[in-house]
């Protein structure tokens, strides 16, 4: 039976601690006794002149009693070290879900234990309203998940623990010393390897163990589980050759729970080896970093090129690459190891687009290879992999785009002197002659032309990734808010090429659904948008103050770190073209009103009750450049639904859920209301960002038109009502939070933020509809 939450919760572990106590004093005795009995009785006994029978059955009896003191020692040190490590890590755990369940008795949940190991968190729900009614239920859901995630890990410690007792005891009563063990962590990877020798035939409930191995100690900050788990495998063909075996049996088969074990085994192995290789490590308990050595990345470079075999005259042999390529799709990977292997892989790739699909297996069904996620891509063209692998590695990927390119030789080693024919990897992938593939099993997937236009575009859709993770110094798909993290002058520099870039190759860019715009053809790198959508979210101080020329030491518009110098121009022709996804356009305005929200509320805070309505002409020019990005936004949506037919309002409407985030990234980083170090950004960080959300989500509603007024030209009334409410509601939050301040002033000070808002509105809106960017 499974540790639940009550035990953990309710059990006493300060008698586990005595028991470690008293573990450690019979380690000490025994010491003592070893030492006695080797350098006392036994050198006595070996140096006595006996003879007789006697003599050799007592010489015999000392040696064997020295031994098995020795031997005792041994089990008791090992017993020691595996009962502390337990009592430690279930200490630590025990304390932090006593905390999390006493975070959510002060919001008024209840923590219900479900008797499995899993907990549900409710909370009291009103008459008159139902379940649907809750807005809590997705904090209710990640206290449940991180409570029941601590209780699976505890439950895990408790099972290994017991095993490794039992092995170091051994099943012979009369003998002591069986299996040796420092800590418990080589209890829990004794027990990883043992399973994964088994390979396919593993049990699902076997995976499952394995998995569960993996996911709570792969990430440990010494590094010492994950080392240790891939030094046991083998080496990085013999990672390759388990990790290829366990992803196919897996997608091969039509069983959805084996399936969802690869699909788990690929995320923590993923992660695993992401620690595993970082050589900054801090030191483990054994007083050393704990890392695979450098050479690991050389070889699987080498790897990379060559078939991989599991099973002797296998049909269908993989490239390395291909392996590989499944596993670095998780995890935070240091530049040292991933980057030369991002370089070299795209290097093939630019070489032979077609080199490693050329292998895939012949006749089969579509199905997910050696990516069992499934995402953007079934894992043939590894190009898709390291894109996605560069998206969770923000050093990594900067250093990728930012640096120039080394070339790589065909066995991944260093091509002396020589270089590439291109001057960075953001010029090749923006190349028009650079080719994407479309990475699926299926060979007939040409025949399905939706289906080969969506595989075509995950190698885009990766690449959005990678730039965003280079830019932003975080993980594309990061749920936390760091106001810590600046841009750095590389980072700024690549977001100016960024738009310079795609302002004047607007075709790249392009999509045009239905084909009516005759002009128009559907650009390769579309599917990226959304991620430069969220760049330019990111950048947000950065494109304020592009829209009226604000000067690069501005004071009033900061930026996050080192200024990007957008040119004015390029800044609004970009965002009219990414605008036109309703992700990237949701991100875009959220960040815009959170970004003029933090600008209003300084400037008013700084001034306090010395406001007068003379100042009213000041606060108005600080809504402007966020009003005009709103009606660029304006523009690019109606452009969308009217002319290329690729969304509609209820998509723009949608998306805006999924971009509240930015409105905390944005306050926080402009109040400091993240708690150090950072915060999960579902949760508003105060009352403002609460504020400036309700007013996201009412914005884009309002922010409409119909054909008839987007046919004609006409101003977009219904997004600059939207624009001039949203403008005015900034300064509205503040006023209402801060009493003492006549109401002339207040009155004055709203009245030329509506004016200036809808003026620097109809100014963003023509600047996009006329394409001129000025």
């Amino acid at each position: 039976m499974s540790l639940t939450y009550h035990d953990l919760m309710q059990v006493d572990l300060g008698k586990l601690g005595t028991a470690v106590s008293d573990w450690k004093k019979a380690v000490d005795n025994l010491k003592q006794l070893e030492t006695d009995a080797r350098d006392n009785l036994q050198k006595k006994a070996d140096q006595a002149r006996w003879e007789g029978v006697n003599a050799g059955v007592t010489r015999q009896f000392v040696s064997k009693t020295a031994k098995e003191l020795a031997d005792l020692h041994v089990e008791a040190n090992g017993i020691y070290k595996v009962l502390d490590d337990a009592h430690r890590e279930l200490e630590a755990l025990q304390k932090s879900v006593r905390t999390l369940t006493a975070e959510a008795k002060e919001k008024g949940y209840t923590v219900r234990d479900n008797g499995d190991g899993t907990v549900s968190v409710d909370a009291h729900v009103m008459p008159g309203t139902s379940a649907k009614d809750d807005k809590n239920l997705e904090e209710r859901q990640r206290y449940a998940d991180s409570i029941t995630t601590k209780v699976s890990h505890a439950n895990d410690i408790d099972v290994s623990t017991k095993l490794a007792l039992s092995r170091t005891h051994g099943n012979d009563r009369y003998n002591a010393g069986h299996a040796k063990y420092d800590s418990l962590n080589d209890a829990q990877v004794e027990r990883a390897l043992e399973l994964a020798k088994k390979r396919e035939n593993m049990s699902d409930q076997e995976l499952a163990e394995l998995n569960r191995l993996l996911r709570h100690n792969g990430r440990e900050v010494d590094g010492e589980f994950a080392t240790e788990f891939f030094q046991g495998l083998g080496g990085p063909r013999q990672t390759l050759e388990f990790y290829g075996a366990m992803s196919i049996d897996g997608t091969d088969g039509e069983s959805k729970t084996r399936l969802a074990g690869v699909q788990d085994l690929q995320k923590y192995m993923g992660h695993a080896l992401a620690n595993a290789t970082d050589p900054y490590t801090p030191q483990s308990l054994k007083g050393d970093r704990q890392h695979l050595p450098t050479w690991w990345g050389a070889e699987f470079r080498k790897l990379g090129t060559q078939e991989i075999e599991w099973e002797r005259g296998m049909m269908n042999r993989p490239y390395g690459y291909q392996v590989l390529g499944g596993l670095l799709r998780y995890g935070n990977y240091d530049p040292a190891f991933l980057t030369p292997i991002a370089e070299h892989v795209t290097q093939l790739h630019q070489d032979d687009p077609h080199r490693f699909l050329s292998n895939k297996p012949a006749g089969s069904d579509d199905g997910y290879g050696f990516n069992p996620s499934g995402k953007l891509g079934s894992g043939n063209d590894p190009l898709n992999s390291v894109l996605e692998a560069l998206g969770h590695s923000p050093e990594a990927a900067e250093q990728f785009f930012t640096q120039p390119p080394t070339a790589y030789n065909e066995d991944g080693t260093i091509k002396s002197g020589a270089k590439t024919d291109f001057k960075s990897y953001l010029d090749l992938f923006t190349n028009k002659d650079f080719e994407w593939t479309i990475d699926t099993n299926a060979n007939n997937v040409l025949a399905d032309e939706d289906a080969a236009k969506k595989a075509l575009n995950f190698g885009p859709d990766a690449l959005g990734h990678a730039l965003e993770a280079a830019t932003t110094g975080r993980p594309y798909d990061s749920d936390t808010a760091d106001p810590s993290i600046k841009h750095s002058e590389a980072q700024a520099k690549l977001v100016h090429d960024i738009v310079e870039k795609f302002s004047a190759n607007p075709d790249l860019l392009t999509h045009n659904l239905n084909g009516d715009l005759e002009e128009e053809k559907t650009g390769p790198l579309y599917a990226l948008r959304d991620s430069l959508g969220h760049i330019s979210a990111d950048y947000m101080g950065d494109f304020q103050r592009a829209m009226y020329l604000e000067g690069a030491d501005s004071k009033v518009f900061p930026v996050n770190g080192a200024a990007a110098g957008l040119d004015s121009g390029n800044a609004q022709r970009f965002l009219g073209l990414v605008g036109q996804d309703p992700d990237a356009y949701s991100a875009i305005t959220a960040a815009q009103q959170a970004y003029t929200a933090n600008v209003v509320h300084g400037f008013l805070g700084a001034e306090g009750k010395g406001l007068t309505a003379e100042d009213s002409a000041r606060v108005a020019d600080l809504v402007a450049p966020g009003a005009a990005i709103a009606g660029i936004m304006s523009n690019s949506r109606a452009d969308a639904i009217y002319d290329y037919h690729t969304a509609s309002d209820k998509e723009y409407n949608e998306a805006v859920a999924d971009n509240a985030k930015w409105v905390n990234r944005i306050v926080g980083l402009g109040t400091g209301a993240i708690p150090a170090p950072f915060s999960v950004v579902g949760e508003p960080v105060n009352w403002l960002a609460e504020d400036v959300t309700e007013s996201v989500v009412k914005s884009v509603e309002k922010d409409t038109t119909d054909k008839a007024e987007h046919d004609a030209g006409k101003e977009y009334s219904d997004g600059r009502t939207a624009a001039v409410t949203s403008s005015a509601a900034a300064v509205n939050s503040y006023f209402a939070h801060h009493q003492g301040i006549d109401a002339e002033t207040r009155d004055a000070i709203i009245r030329a933020v509506r004016t200036q808002a809808g003026v620097s509105h109809s100014d963003g809106a023509q600047w996009n509809s006329s394409g001129d960017g000025s």
